[in-house]
C-alpha cells in the first residue's frame, strides 16, 4: 500500500447534492488510483445545523454510490446503525483543536475579536481572482497582546472571545493544485486574504483551525475540495505553518452548477442524492452525470 492518504470530509448540516457526490467520488477514484487510504471524517462542528439524520444519509449514500473507505465510521448492513465514529467526528475532537489553540496562543498569533456581524458587514470587499469576494477584516480589534495577557488567557482557555489569526502582512501563500485546470496558485495575505477566525466565543472551534489539526493528525496528504475553498486552503497553510505541520498536497475539483450557472448548495434540494434515487436514478446514472 501507498504512502496515500486522503479524506471524504462531508458537513452533516443538510442532504447531499450532487456538487458533493462528484467531489467525493474523486476523492475516491484518486485515493484507488494510488493505492492508499481514504478516511471518512465528519465535519459536525456546528452545534445547531448537524443532525444525526443527515449524518446517516450520507454514510448510506455514499454506500449506495460505491465509495468504500477505509477509516472512519461505518454503517451496518442494515443501514440503521453506525459503528464507532468517535475518533473520526469533529464534536468528539475538542481536546486537539485546543492543543492547537494553545500553541498558536502561546505564540502571540492570536487576538479576541469583539467585532459584531453587523460591524464586519461594513468591512470593504475585496476580488482576489477567483470569482469570489472575499471581506477583508478591518483589524479593528487588531493587537498583540502582552505576555500576561497571554499567559491569563492560556490559563482560562478560548471559550469566551472570538480569536482570530493575525496574518503577516504581504506574506505569499503558493502551491501547485494537482488538478491541472488550476496549475499553479498564489496568493498574498492582507491583499487576497485577511485575519480570520479560528474559535468562537461559545468554545466551539472554527473550521479552519479544525480541519488543519484533523489532516495533520489523520496523516493526510491530498485534500481532494472543491475550487470554492481555494480561498481556505490558503489559511490553512498558512496555519500549518504556524504550526509547524507538513505542507499537504491539494486537488481542486471544478463547481457543478444549476441550470441557472449557480454553483449547488444544500438548498437545492431536487438535485440531492435522496431526490434523485427518488426519481429512480441509479449510481450509474449519476456517475455518468459527472462527466457531463
Amino acid at each position: 500500500m501507498s504512502a496515500y492518504r486522503g479524506r471524504i470530509a462531508p458537513s452533516p448540516s443538510g442532504l447531499m447534492h450532487l456538487g458533493h457526490a462528484r467531489t467525493f467520488w474523486i476523492a475516491y477514484q484518486r485515493a484507488v488510483s494510488a493505492g492508499g487510504v481514504l478516511i471518512f471524517r465528519n465535519e459536525d462542528l456546528d452545534p445547531e445545523r448537524s443532525r444525526l439524520e443527515f449524518f446517516r444519509a450520507m454514510l448510506e449514500e455514499l454506500s449506495w454510490l460505491g465509495i468504500r473507505w477505509q477509516e472512519g465510521p461505518v454503517l451496518s448492513p442494515l443501514g440503521k446503525e453506525v459503528g464507532p465514529h468517535a475518533p473520526y467526528s469533529q464534536s468528539a475532537r475538542g481536546e486537539f483543536y485546543l492543543v492547537a489553540w494553545r500553541e498558536l496562543m502561546a505564540r502571540g498569533d492570536l487576538y479576541p475579536c469583539a467585532c459584531s456581524r453587523k460591524e464586519l458587514a461594513l468591512a470593504a470587499s475585496a476580488p482576489h481572482g477567483h470569482g469570489v469576494a472575499e471581506q477583508i477584516y478591518p483589524g479593528t480589534c487588531r493587537r498583540a497582546l502582552s505576555a500576561s495577557e497571554i499567559c491569563e488567557w492560556l490559563e482560562r482557555g478560548p471559550a469566551g472571545a472570538n480569536w482570530r489569526f493575525r496574518l503577516t502582512d504581504g506574506e505569499p501563500i503558493a502551491f501547485t493544485d494537482n488538478n491541472p485546470g488550476f496549475g499553479e496558485q498564489s496568493f498574498v495575505a492582507g491583499r487576497d486574504l485577511g485575519d480570520f477566525p479560528v474559535w468562537r466565543r461559545d468554545g466551539v472551534p472554527a473550521y479552519q483551525l479544525a480541519v488543519v489539526g484533523d489532516d495533520a493528525a489523520m496523516r493526510v496528504t491530498e485534500v481532494v475540495r472543491g475550487a470554492d475553498l481555494l480561498l481556505s486552503t490558503a489559511r490553512q497553510i498558512l496555519l500549518q505553518r504556524a504550526l509547524g505541520l507538513p505542507a499537504l498536497e491539494y486537488f481542486h475539483c471544478e463547481l457543478v452548477k444549476d441550470a441557472d450557472g449557480q454553483r449547488l448548495a444544500k438548498r437545492h434540494d431536487a438535485l440531492s442524492l435522496r431526490a434523485l434515487r427518488a426519481e429512480g436514478w441509479t449510481p450509474e446514472r449519476v456517475l455518468a452525470s459527472f462527466s457531463t
